[in-house]
């Protein structure tokens, strides 16, 4: 009766001692960052105007010149003021900066779907997905 348990408890080990450690996945959920870009505002504005703006708006705030991005940024500010007492608070920034993420998310979503919905009946099934994705390869 000794000898299967010592054996059992042998196999056991050798198999624990030869198997490859698992890999650590992380386990807290990040939100993603704001910008692309470097945040190095001795260098440029350019992260802190992705997050304000969100980065397609940014782009299109690239183009104006500095009294037409003025007179944009001024009717954002507007949007921005929840309350509408004049002044943007802290947490209307905050607020603000996590509605233009969102929104962009939110868009981004819609292309893919749009890129995965071959047939485009609303629904992607598993043969558009695999064709989508992988369609290159195969």
């Amino acid at each position: 009766m000794r000898f299967p348990r010592l054996l059992l408890c042998l196999g056991v080990w050798a198999l624990c001692g030869s198997a490859k450690p698992t890999e650590r996945k992380e386990r807290v959920v990040r939100e993603a960052p704001l910008s692309a870009r470097e945040h190095d505002d001795a260098q440029s504005f350019d992260y802190d105007h992705d997050a304000f703006l969100g980065a397609e708006e940014a782009k299109s705030f690239d183009q104006l010149t500095p009294e037409e991005s003025k007179e944009r940024l001024g009717k954002i500010v507007g949007k921005i003021d929840a309350d509408g007492d004049g002044f943007v608070t802290v947490e209307e920034l905050k607020a603000w900066i996590k509605f233009a993420q969102k929104r962009w998310i939110y868009e981004d979503v819609e292309r893919q779907w749009k890129g995965h919905d071959l047939n485009e009946d609303g629904l992607v099934s598993w043969e558009e997905y695999k064709n989508a994705t992988y369609g290159y390869i195969l």
